[in-house]
């Protein structure tokens, strides 16, 4: 058997829980949008077309805002494609997916959608195959009240109010070869600039959001950070960073280690950040924009999916249809503690996508909708993470992989909210086949008692590779027997690969 122990004090802070940092994504790739959370004929569909099983699912696991439309897609995307009647929209080449996109489903439709479901709407601009101008056309439609010539046409297509949209992402993915209108750092970094200095004149109050690396290992990252950021730090807000994770030739040990990626990622990002501010003599610090992250087994996409010149181009093709297990689920957990912990600059991130592609949900045309195992551990923190982050100091045991050294066997993090005296400990363990003994020591805090406690592991055989569809009381979150506290200490038997939460009611000393 296994242990860890943490201590955690009220008074030894990180910093507020971001709300925006339990954010999703929805691209046009696949079936994300189309039999995903939109499908005129569905049973369940409104008369907007709207799957109001998905919507359901959605506002259960909560995502506080929603990046739209990509991705990838953004990058050759004509918004105004997606506006005004569905009988004039024309169909277009998407060539990031090498699919045909209808264009039923556009701005209009995604902007009621997020309303119904109760997200924040994050938009990407198109900074590829377009530019300054056309960012500006889109921000007036969508933003200015009334009076002009993109804003009349919002109002004649339906929407007389403003959109009202704050959050805009400056491209997507703009290092990365693959994207349409690929751009260097000093290209990109001054367009982004100018975009979004331009796109402040038509509405002040907006939060904008620059291309950061697509993933760590590109071989640009750093000096891409450096030289993007050093040509628009005064014009942006935050920076953006993406990035999957999966297990590869059967290294379970490494991916159960994902999160010492990520806080690498982050810490060097951040370091990158405040030394450009230094050099530049801007006091200013950069917030992070986490807003592509998740288990995704990329090695599959290899053989997934429509190829140009091998098959016919198709209207949302299935992609990336990936099923998840528990083992997937805890590895997200521990992605999820990551992000939480440097809440501090972290202040946005969306799991990549919603539905279906790599999705936290998954529908079937015409038929079900159910939740994947990876949407548990989002729901939990987005639902209990509340007031402020607390610092903790972890001991656990620990092991090497052949990617990783050092990994403690248990990865926590904490919160509490002093307005609810509510504190919430978030923990995975990584360890396989053995059971864990795991203390928490509570300081700086009274009247402690557990008010609920759950956890998602395999069960029986401990078959990591279940998944929700195969086993679905395997990995739905069981609950433990009420604990008590004893002199300020939780104790509690982790079971192997395993997520789960402890919520307490506490006052501050």
């Amino acid at each position: 058997m296994s242990t860890a122990s943490i201590v955690l004090d009220s008074a030894f802070t990180i910093g507020p829980v971001p709300q925006r940092l339990f954010g999703s994504f929805v691209e046009h790739m696949g079936r994300c949008v189309y039999t995903g959370i939109y499908e005129p004929g569905h049973p369940t569909a409104d008369n907007r077309g709207f799957r109001s099983d998905i919507a359901a699912l959605t506002r259960e696991i909560g995502p506080t805002v929603v990046r739209y439309p990509g991705g990838n897609f953004v990058s050759n995307f004509r918004w105004e494609d997606g506006v005004g009647p569905r009988a004039y929209r024309p169909r277009r080449l998407d060539l990031a997916w090498h699919s045909v996109e209808t264009n039923q489903f556009g701005l209009h439709e995604f902007v009621d959608w997020a309303d119904a479901v109760g997200t924040e709407v994050m938009l990407a601009v198109n900074l590829g195959t377009r530019g300054l101008q056309e960012a500006c056309d889109l921000i007036e439609y969508a933003n200015h009240p009334a009076g002009t010539y993109w804003s009349d046409r919002r109002i004649a297509n339906g929407a007389p109010e403003p959109f009202d949209i704050k959050l805009w992402c400056l491209g997507n993915e703009m290092d990365g070869p693959w994207q349409v209108g690929h751009k260097t750092a000093a290209e990109y970094g001054r367009l982004a600039n100018e975009t979004g200095k331009a796109m402040r004149l038509i509405d002040g109050e907006i939060e904008l959001v620059a291309c950061g690396s697509s993933n760590s290992l590109m071989p640009t990252f750093g000096a891409w950070e450096q030289t993007v950021l050093e040509l628009c730090y005064d014009t942006i807000d935050y920076l953006s960073l993406h990035a999957y994770y999966e297990e590869k030739d059967d290294d379970v040990a490494s991916f159960l280690a994902s999160a010492l990626n990520m806080d690498q990622f982050i810490e060097s990002v951040v370091a990158t950040s405040d030394a450009v501010g230094a050099k530049l003599k801007n006091r200013k610090k950069l917030n992070l924009s986490f807003d592509e992250w998740n288990v995704w087994y990329t090695s599959r996409f290899a053989g997934d999916g429509p190829k140009p010149r091998e098959i016919d181009w198709q209207v949302h093709p299935r992609l990336i249809e990936d099923e998840y297990t528990v083992t997937d689920a805890v590895v997200v957990g521990t992605l999820l503690n990551s992000l939480l912990r440097h809440g501090d600059r972290v202040t946005i991130a969306c799991q990549a996508q919603l539905v279906n592609v790599i999705g936290l949900l998954r529908s079937e045309p015409g038929g079900e909708a159910w939740k994947q195992t990876i949407a548990y551990p989002f729901e939990q923190m987005r639902r209990l993470a509340r007031g402020q982050i607390i610092q903790v100091v972890a001991q656990s045991d620990r092991y090497d992989s052949p990617s990783y050294t050092d990994v403690p066997l248990v990865d926590t993090s904490a919160t509490y909210d002093a307005e609810t005296g509510r504190a919430a400990l978030f923990v995975a363990h990584r360890g396989l086949t053995e059971t864990a003994t795991f203390a928490a020591e509570l300081r700086g805090l009274s009247e402690r008692r557990v008010v609920g406690a759950t956890t998602m592991h395999a069960r029986g055989s401990q078959d990591r590779h279940v998944t929700n569809r195969e086993q679905h009381d395997a990995v739905t979150p069981q609950g433990f027997d009420a604990y008590e506290l004893v002199d300020g200490q939780l104790t509690a038997t982790l079971p192997p690969l395993s997520w789960t939460v402890f919520e307490l009611e506490a006052s501050r000393d």
